[in-house]
């Protein structure tokens, strides 16, 4: 028979953190990381990919979840057409692993939600807000779908002023923006160029992006003659894959830069690159605050990016030597010609970006300001 005098334990509450898709991106990488910290906090994650498994290469996430112990769960939907098949799919795991709170990352995982958890009477449902996207017919579902969510959780101040601008209720909007470990990024060493082909005494530029247009590879590929007729010692690093990539291959094929222009693909190196790299090259057309800023600032790289939703924000008083208005090539290239040419000036930028991230973008914080929305919320209900 128990002991009357023994205080009864509950149960850690469950948190299900569901996304679209489990390959390699900011959103990704945010859930991960949380995944393996938010336990610090009294709370048990679970991770539901509404798509399959990512193909080896693009699997390094679900490799870092699996180490961690953190249970996966994949809805293997291959198509937006299926959404209903994946709101009957996620409610079942849902109404099996009961979680106290769900919180999903981007639209489609956001829409599925909204619908599932209900259905499987999940108490607390919050949504994620990832980037200021100029898409009139999704933020019309999401204000469909609001009165389903406590808040949304918007990864940047510019992000919840878009959204609110969209007819999201303000009162619903909260920001927790990005964290990164600087521990794992101060561990990675510099990768060693020439084993990518680069000779010795080459200097590079680097940019790691998904190949669609909302990352502006296209545009910045359009400035490359002129940045390498200013800096005939640099080459240009392309790290990413997506839907423009192989038009992208194709058009270097016979572009006079060619044998400076490296197309590398999907890597897992990223960290290691940007250490061997001069400069982070950041040409996106919006964007709500994007992972790859803090992890070239946390490698103590410069950047130059175009001063869209969430950059500026993340730079601070940094933004002005490192960002240009949106479709401003001279000055684009100005900015990227100016750090690379004054490497005292790009050095001590790049320790000042690493103190900034250390100040304000750290995991922990990512950690805290998770777990206190989720208390916070808990402590409000009626």
């Amino acid at each position: 028979m128990p002991d009357s005098n023994q205080p009864i334990r509950k149960p850690t509450p469950r948190l299900a953190l569901v996304i679209t898709e489990l390959g390699v991106g900011g959103a990704e990488k945010c859930v991960s990381l949380l995944a393996a910290g938010i336990r610090d906090h009294g709370l048990e994650p679970e991770v539901i990919s509404l798509a399959p498994p990512p193909p080896p290469g693009y699997n390094q996430l679900v490799k870092q979840l699996e180490a961690a112990n953190v249970p996966l769960h994949f809805l293997r939907v291959r198509h937006a057409a299926q959404i209903l098949q994946a709101v009957k799919t996620l409610t079942r795991i849902l109404k099996r692993i009961q979680p106290s709170i769900l919180q999903s990352f981007l639209f489609h995982a956001n829409i599925v939600s909204a619908l599932a958890a209900r259905r499987a009477h999940v108490p607390r449902v919050f949504a994620g807000l990832r980037v200021a996207e100029p898409a009139t017919c999704r933020w019309g579902m999401l204000r469909l779908a609001s009165s389903r969510f406590e808040k949304f959780v918007c990864v940047s101040e510019s992000v919840a002023k878009f959204a609110a601008v969209q007819g999201l209720s303000a009162s619903k909007l909260t920001v927790i923006p990005n964290g990164i470990d600087l521990e794992q990024t101060l561990q990675r060493p510099a990768v060693d160029l020439q084993t990518l082909g680069i000779s010795a005494n080459r200097r590079t530029l680097l940019c790691v992006a998904r190949f669609e247009p909302q990352k502006g590879i296209d545009w910045l590929l359009q400035q490359i003659p002129t940045i390498f007729q200013r800096l005939p010692e640099f080459d240009l690093i392309l790290v990413g894959t997506g839907p423009e990539w192989e038009s992208v291959r194709q058009q270097m094929v016979n572009h006079p830069w060619a044998d400076r222009v490296h197309l590398l693909g999907q890597r897992d190196d990223v960290l290691e690159l940007m250490k061997a790299s001069d400069l982070v090259v950041i040409p996106s057309r919006w964007e709500g605050m994007p992972n790859v800023l803090l992890e070239a600032m946390a490698c103590e790289r410069p950047v130059v990016a175009h001063r869209v939703h969430g950059i500026s924000e993340v730079l601070g008083q940094l933004a002005d030597p490192q960002t240009v208005a949106l479709d401003q090539p001279n000055a684009f290239v100005q900015q990227i010609v100016t750090l690379c040419s004054n490497r005292d000036q790009s050095q001590r930028l790049g320790k000042m970006n690493y103190q900034r991230i250390q100040e304000k973008f750290t995991a922990d914080r990512l950690f805290a300001a998770y777990a206190a929305l989720y208390q916070s919320a808990e402590h409000s209900a009626p």
